[in-house]
């Protein structure tokens, strides 16, 4: 996998495909791998004619991991997004974030929408954006001794999730605690990009995707028919969806 370098170290990523860039930011807990190549996602925008790069966030993939929460706080995540794009010389991007990766990019959108030409955030709605996931009980999970030790069904399925991917849990436990604040109103109000947010109907951990895309002005909403937050990332509804918003001219 090529790579770059910040003060906080070294960064992995995907990089397939001709065309127009787009970027791609996983989840909690996945890799750039996990959550764009296994599902389809990379063979699919490159079959649609875009150069698709998909990075590894700090403290997952390949990319470099740190055990601090401060290490993974938003503006620091978000740079990250920032740097990739500086490290590939693009002046503009499309990015696509799913859950995690979707609030990164809320937050880079607020700061830089003018790097930004359109905006997919995927498996994020109101509850997340309201009152982001329940950080300690994830955090205690993926600490456990074992999983047999987690009772808590949300902690027990995140610590399922990193032993399937053999993350490094003490990263994943700090990038948690680190990451999740709630979406400050003032902050969203800044997005200046053409947004759509697609949310399964069943995903009982993202909320609603009209009520996110109330805060954004102009957004647009994609429902995923039958998906929950796990299962709605490589769904196709999600990829001919998010496809035709990026090519519709505005």
């Amino acid at each position: 996998m090529p790579s770059f370098s910040t003060d906080d170290g070294d960064f992995t990523y995907l990089d397939e495909g001709d065309g127009r860039p787009i970027v791609l930011v996983h989840g909690f807990a996945s890799s750039a791998r996990v959550n764009w190549l296994d599902t389809g996602w990379i063979d699919w925008l490159v079959g649609a004619g875009y150069r698709t790069i998909a990075l590894d966030n700090r403290g997952h993939g390949n990319s470099v991991k740190l055990h601090d929460p401060a290490d993974y706080r938003l503006e620091k995540m978000a740079g990250d997004v920032l740097a990739l794009i500086d490290h590939l010389g693009f002046e503009r991007v499309r990015a696509i974030g799913y859950s995690m990766g979707a609030r990164i990019l809320i937050d880079f959108a607020a700061r830089h929408s003018n790097r930004l030409e359109k905006l997919v955030l995927g498996g994020i709605g109101g509850a997340m954006a309201k009152a982001g996931l329940d950080r300690e009980h994830i955090a205690t999970a993926l600490l456990a001794p074992s999983v047999e030790d987690v009772d808590d069904p949300v902690g027990r399925s995140y610590r399922q999730f990193a032993d399937q991917t053999r993350s490094d849990r003490l990263a994943l436990a700090a990038c948690i605690r680190g990451y999740g604040r709630p979406v400050d109103p003032a902050e969203i109000a800044r997005i200046a990009v053409p947004t759509l947010i697609a949310v399964g109907t069943k995903d009982a951990v993202a909320g609603s995707a009209a009520e996110l895309a109330a805060m954004i002005r102009g957004a647009e909403v994609l429902d995923i028919p039958n998906r929950d937050h796990m299962r709605a990332t490589g769904d196709r509804v999600f990829k001919e969806g998010a496809t035709a918003f990026l090519a519709r001219q505005e």
